[in-house]
């Protein structure tokens, strides 16, 4: 069917406009057509489907024409999302592509991160300004994350999303939970910064370990004499180059990765998960939307932001993160887009990779909303005092966790059980924490870009 469309288009030499329009016009009958026959108007079932299949051969051809790889991940979601409804004894296999795609990933992000970061401090020498980045980068990360918190607060308040609802635990989410909690492991939040092993900090992903060794590596390589330092420089200037290189190759396979991820998460879980949690998806939806709106694009403004030139910079790493709800995935990309777009290398390495420890803005935003709605779902009313006393401990222990598998549902299993409620209540919200968990990851790698973007205009490193 596919096939026919691309030489029926290129015979008609169909463009890009058009092309629109078609895909326009077939969505709006294929919407008709379903609406007839959800009132039971008879209509042949292979109507509707030819309909469908013909719009997704238009939006495959219109990616193809773009030749954009932005574009081939949004068409990808959308036809993961139809696959999975449509085939789901196909889809839900598929997550083996998304598997293959983040094991590749995160081969190139210690090497990257490690060798992008000794070229920016040591061939500049500039070990002040590393120390000046570094301060300037919390203080920024506290703020914004503590601006997340009172957002999801807040909009958890308005809509009392979890006040009288009647949700049972599934069994499947008890399992799920058991899981996690059962691979918690006693963390300290000062020692688990720094490294013990180098190798099994790469090996455990864990970013902010690899981060610290490398700052250690490149001071030190600062410090010995221009003779010695000349070839590990070299070195890591190559190596640098080669992994981005090595991205580019990696990202071709990003589209599949995104479709099997979608399709497999639709097979999974379905649509009818939302039926019971439904205000839970949308109060945080709303709240991330409401964050971006009036905390991220004031910032913007207020450091002059080139919004267009941002946006198109970001759009494909935070499509990724949101399709594969994995910020590992994006990062590479989002330092390359980032360095293209015009922010050294020396600050993009230091402080993209560092907010992914530090400001998670999309995960501080969701674990106050998520408590509070626990708190309701309990039939327990928490003051605004007992609220502001849950915000300052989530202050403390959403940081540095972001390496720890199910940290986010960890945390949120700790606090619900510091106001004395019992944590199995949390369990619930593993009904759709596959939905959600897009969302926000979405937003932290769009808040950390931006992060990336203030800082360096601080510096002076960056202008429009």
């Amino acid at each position: 069917m596919i096939s026919i469309i691309f030489a029926v288009l290129n015979f008609f030499n169909v463009k890009q406009k058009s092309l629109y329009l078609l895909i326009l016009l077939f969505a709006t009958i294929a919407i008709l057509l379903g609406v007839i026959d959800h009132y039971s108007i008879s209509i042949e079932t292979d109507v509707l489907a030819a309909s469908r299949w013909i719009i997704w051969g238009l939006m495959i051809y219109l990616a193809y024409q773009r030749k954009s790889l932005t574009t081939w991940i949004v068409v990808a979601m959308m036809l993961g999302c139809e696959i999975g409804f449509s085939f789901p004894t196909v889809a839900i296999h598929m997550d083996v592509f998304s598997g293959i795609f983040l094991r590749l990933i995160k081969t190139i992000i210690a090497p990257l991160i490690f060798s992008t970061l000794v070229v920016g401090i040591a061939a500049h020498s500039n070990l002040k300004q590393v120390g000046r980045m570094g301060l300037k980068a919390i203080l920024y990360f506290e703020v914004v994350t503590t601006l997340a918190l009172f957002i999801g607060l807040a909009a958890i308040n308005i809509s009392k999303a979890g006040e009288g609802a009647k949700i049972e635990i599934q069994q499947a989410q008890t399992v799920k939970a058991e899981k996690l909690i059962a691979q918690k492991e006693s963390h300290n939040v000062i020692l688990d910064i720094f490294p013990e092993n180098i190798a099994k900090a790469v090996a455990d992903g864990q970013v902010l370990q690899v981060v610290v060794f490398s700052i250690l590596f490149a001071s030190g390589l600062a410090l010995v004499s221009e003779e010695k330092r000349r070839s590990m420089l070299q070195f890591t200037e190559s190596l640098s180059e080669v992994m981005f290189k090595f991205t580019h190759i990696v990202m071709y396979f990003a589209p599949f990765a995104v479709c099997g991820a979608l399709a497999y998460s639709i097979a999974s879980f379905g649509f009818e998960v939302l039926k019971n949690l439904v205000m839970l998806v949308a109060t945080l939806y709303s709240a991330l939307f409401a964050f971006v709106l009036l905390v991220l694009v004031p910032i913007g403004l207020i450091i002059k932001l080139n919004f267009r030139k941002f946006i198109d910079a970001v759009t494909e790493p935070v499509t990724i993160a949101f399709s594969t709800a994995t910020s590992e995935s994006a990062l590479p990309k989002a330092m390359e887009n980032l360095e293209a777009m015009g922010i050294p290398r020396k600050v993009v390495s230091f402080v993209l990779p560092t907010g992914y420890s530090f400001n998670l803005d999309g995960s501080t935003l969701y674990l106050s909303l998520a408590s509070v709605f626990v708190a309701q779902l309990a039939g327990i009313d928490l003051s605004i005092g007992e609220q502001i006393k849950m915000v300052v401990i989530l202050m403390l222990t959403s940081k540095g966790v972001a390496g720890v598998r199910g940290a986010t549902f960890l945390i949120l299993v700790a606090t619900v059980a510091d106001m004395g409620i019992d944590p199995h209540k949390a369990f619930v919200v593993l009904g759709v924490d596959a939905i959600m968990d897009m969302a926000r990851t979405g937003t932290n790698v769009l808040g950390n870009c931006l992060a990336t973007v203030v800082v360096a205009k601080w510096e002076g490193e960056y202008k429009d």
